[in-house]
């Protein structure tokens, strides 16, 4: 999969960019994460899991407890994941995950914003089977060999695992995001550049010139609705 995983730091560095955005749509995942479940991280694993994930992005304690004690507090707003799926300019694909109370409101911005920016949204399907869901641990000042024999030797498979410049990438089955974590964490690596589940495409493509513009400016317009929580792709954003 190669520098893939580049796609996903280059949106976790887009959105660190605007802290206030990131930490409301966080706050709107944690919240709809414990209305599931247990109101606790240690009870509740797909909550325990969102938190990491926060933690990842800075979000700071008061946030993430905040969502977690309006959930407590039987608030009876109720979320609901989706997903879109549709193309942007020159044979990129993208798909775009959802949460939301009003799905006529997601789904009438989203169609709009495929269709405003060069793109159009397509059926469920349509896309999906070309990206495989990963998990996905990117780590600065490891050794590819120490990770892959700490992780054999905690009887976790993963897919692959390499060196990229000054960090380790390692790729897993997203069942297995907690076991690989707790593997590494037992190395002693509390700090992960990126600690995600994702959808990594199969097959890349490059864009240039007025499709790179429009196709960035598609993204950004998507990123920026308040009900979309993720946005993936296959395009190739390595300088």
């Amino acid at each position: 999969m190669g520098r893939k995983w580049m796609n996903i730091k280059e949106k976790k560095a887009n959105k660190d960019q605007n802290t206030s955005k990131i930490y409301a749509k966080f706050g709107i995942e944690i919240y709809a994460a414990a209305r599931q479940g247990e109101p606790d991280p240690e009870l509740n694993q797909k909550l325990r899991f969102v938190v990491d994930r926060a933690k990842t992005y800075n979000v700071p304690r008061h946030v993430i407890e905040k969502a977690i004690d309006k959930a407590k507090g039987g608030d009876d707003e109720n979320y609901q994941e989706l997903r879109y799926e549709g193309f942007g300019p020159n044979g990129s694909m993208i798909m775009v995950d959802a949460l939301t109370n009003n799905v006529n409101r997601t789904a009438s911005n989203v169609r709009a914003a495929y269709g405003k920016n060069g793109g159009n949204m397509g059926v469920s399907g349509s896309v999906n089977y070309l990206f495989d869901a990963t998990a996905v641990f990117v780590m600065a000042d490891q050794d590819a060999d120490d990770v892959m024999m700490a992780l054999l030797e905690a009887d976790v498979d993963v897919r692959e695992v390499f060196a990229e410049g000054d960090t380790v990438v390692v790729y897993g089955e997203p069942k297995d995001f907690e076991a690989i974590k707790t593997a590494l964490e037992g190395m002693g690596i509390t700090e992960f550049e990126v600690a995600e589940t994702d959808m990594i495409a199969q097959n890349e493509v490059k864009l240039e010139g007025e499709d790179l513009k429009k196709f960035e400016h598609l993204i950004e317009v998507l990123e920026d609705d308040e009900d979309v929580q993720r946005v993936y792709h296959n395009v190739d954003l390595d300088d």
